[in-house]
This record gives structure tokens, C-alpha cells and sequence, in this order.
């Protein structure tokens, strides 16, 4: 059997956390930040786990993360 093939741009914004749930970044958090609050941006920069019903797709395109 060929190589399953990791989906570089997911690789790059995803990361396994030690209970293997995948991590991510927050989105909103580059440009227009004026109209937004400090509060806003500050709990933006926080990470978060990735919704449940997205990690069945996940482990598709990332089979060795």
C-alpha cells in the first residue's frame, strides 16, 4: 500500500495534544482589529480544540499528526 499523503496546510495549523485531540488558533486575528475590543483580541490568542464534528475530516488529511 502507497503513502497516505499529509495536507501540508493543515499540518501547519493543527497540533496533536497529549490526550490526542487536535489543537488550533483562533481565527480573526489579523486585520480590522480597530472595531474589535481588547477583550476580543486578547481571548482570540488563546488556542482551542478542534470541533468534534470536524475530526473525523481531520484525521483524513492529517493521517501521521
Amino acid at each position: 500500500m502507497p503513502k497516505i499523503k499529509t495536507s501540508r496546510a493543515a499540518a501547519k495549523r493543527f497540533k496533536k495534544t497529549g490526550s490526542g485531540e487536535l489543537k488550533r488558533m483562533k481565527a480573526y486575528k489579523s486585520h480590522i482589529l480597530t472595531k474589535k475590543s481588547a477583550k476580543r483580541k486578547r481571548n482570540l490568542r488563546k488556542s482551542t480544540i478542534t470541533d468534534a464534528t470536524n475530526v473525523k475530516n481531520m484525521k483524513k488529511i492529517l493521517p501521521y499528526v
